[in-house]
């Protein structure tokens, strides 16, 4: 976030300045007179000296998209922290996951809530990531306040998975109906981890959508779109999936809006 105490920012300012001045450290490339701006978050990017020394604009830019994920917007600060938090992890930078998920745990998230993205990259992106994050929740949370109790395997029941596929997608994907030809087994175990990532997460199915939207715009994936328009089909607005959708940037670079932002006015 943006404060105005120490460590100032050069940004450009709307005067002019006389054509023949050389850029110097208070100039841009165009010969623009810049005003200062102070940056006192404890983001490790936004205190980079050097982009400090060299890179103004740059700097600025990613204040302004760190104001976004950390401030209430269309979605709350805790909720975009913890997006951002799996996305990381999603990209296995656990230092960046880890503050971001402190940052959530900071404003309210609860240690059930922020389970829900060991539940989401247990589906979408498997063991390694999932207890990558498992380890995360557990250094910023601690341990369960009581020991987990047994749980039953769930099985589905014959034809429920091809029920739910139908009644998500409309019609049964080609690759799903390749699985369940093939291997139904798998099949079952597809369903049954979907339902648990979106319909039977901590979170609710919107915000469970949102979650999906952003890591997914963190690896650039056209998959995006099939969660933008079921993020859509439960409520969500233009501007929250644009906010979660920003929550990839710090893992995934501004390269992130261009792949699945496009997306969500093209639905």
């Amino acid at each position: 976030m943006l404060s105005t105490d120490r460590s100032a920012v050069n940004v450009p300012e709307a005067s002019s300045m006389d054509v023949d001045a050389r850029p110097t450290g208070r100039y841009d490339m165009d010969h623009q007179p810049l005003r200062s701006i102070e940056v006192t978050d404890s983001n490790a990017l936004l205190q980079s000296a050097l982009l400090k020394q060299l890179a103004p604009f740059t700097l600025s830019g990613y204040a302004l998209f760190r104001e976004v994920i950390d401030t209430d917007g269309a979605l709350p600060a805790k909720l975009k922290c913890l997006f951002a938090a799996v996305a990381a992890a999603n990209k296995r930078y656990l230092e960046l996951a880890r503050g971001e998920l402190e940052r959530a745990a900071g404003l309210g998230m609860t240690l059930n809530e922020a389970a829900s993205g060991l539940i989401l990259l247990s589906s979408l992106r498997g063991e390694g990531a999932a207890l990558a994050f498992d380890a995360l929740l557990a250094t910023v949370y601690g341990p369960p306040a009581s020991e987990p109790r047994p749980t039953s395997l769930v099985r589905a029941e014959p034809g429920e998975a091809e029920a739910n596929f139908r009644s998500y997608w409309g019609t049964v994907p080609p690759a799903l109906a390749s699985l369940l030809r093939l291997v139904p087994k798998g099949a079952d175990g597809y369903f049954l981890m979907r339902k648990g990532t979106i319909e039977c997460n901590q979170l609710d199915r919107k915000s469970a959508e949102l979650m999906l939207i952003a890591v997914l715009a963190s690896d650039y994936s056209p998959q995006a779109a099939t969660h933008i328009k079921a993020a859509r089909a439960v409520g969500a607005s233009n501007e929250e999936m644009a906010e979660a959708v920003l929550c990839a940037v710090p893992s995934a670079g501004i390269a992130a809006w261009m792949a699945a932002g496009v997306l969500i006015e093209a639905e």
